[in-house]
């Protein structure tokens, strides 16, 4: 078989076998093993050495922080490999664990939103090519939280800037966001520009690069976006 060779870490029955039963549906995608620990999925990782794992953030055996984990082993052993990480917390800082060493390959969806197969297709095929997916509620909370704080230059963004802000921070890049919002690349570019400028980052043109500073500059860690 061909395509997006997948496995699959969740250790709530039910949730395990929904999730298995959207992904085997979708034209293109391979499901190679189902697991429900993390000691289970890094064996199969190893066993099959798939494109994409989709790993819920906690699960046997400490029931904690074994997807943050797992992303970080893969990242070391495996480093072609995406990881989709679902999780029942919008709390950046999961999020940012996620991103740690870096956004290439790397997915954050909410448990909330696994239902939703085209954001879910959305978020594997991200990971598959290198690219990197934050779920917008989470972004969304970043932003909201940010904008309540004295003096900040989230402030000064005009109604346009925030969403192409929140676009950007989900890892889209300029083209995707020129038609999801459905204005011209070049509007896009200039307002990316403009965000950049306002927020003092560095623009970059590798979108990995650039999502992880603008997520460190909504958590509130600027210094370590530049």
């Amino acid at each position: 078989m061909g395509g997006l060779r997948l496995v699959l870490a969740e250790d709530n029955l039910l949730v395990r076998q929904g999730l298995a039963s959207l992904l085997r549906g979708v034209e293109g995608f391979e499901l190679c093993a189902v697991c429900g620990s993390l000691p289970e999925l890094l064996s199969a990782v190893r066993r099959h050495v798939p494109d994409v794992v989709l790993t819920d953030i906690r699960m046997p055996p400490d029931n904690t922080d074994e997807g943050v984990r797992a992303a970080r082993v893969l990242r070391d052993e495996y480093p072609d490999i995406g990881v989709v990480v679902i999780s029942q917390f919008a709390d950046p800082v999961y999020a940012l664990e996620v991103l740690r060493g870096g956004s290439r390959g790397r997915a954050y969806l909410l448990k909330d939103h696994v239902d939703d197969l085209d954001q879910l297709v959305h978020a594997i095929r991200a990971a598959a090519a290198g690219g990197s997916y934050i779920d917008g509620e989470v972004v969304e909370t970043m932003i909201r939280s940010r904008s309540r704080l004295v003096d900040s230059p989230i402030a000064t963004l005009t109604q346009r800037e925030r969403e192409v802000l929140a676009e950007i921070a989900t890892g889209s890049s300029n083209a995707a966001v020129a038609e999801s919002l459905g204005v011209t690349r070049h509007a896009v570019e200039k307002h990316a520009n403009s965000i950049f400028a306002k927020l003092g980052l560095v623009d970059d043109p590798e979108v990995n690069r650039r999502v992880k500073a603008v997520l460190l500059f909504l958590a509130g860690d600027p210094e370590h976006a530049r």
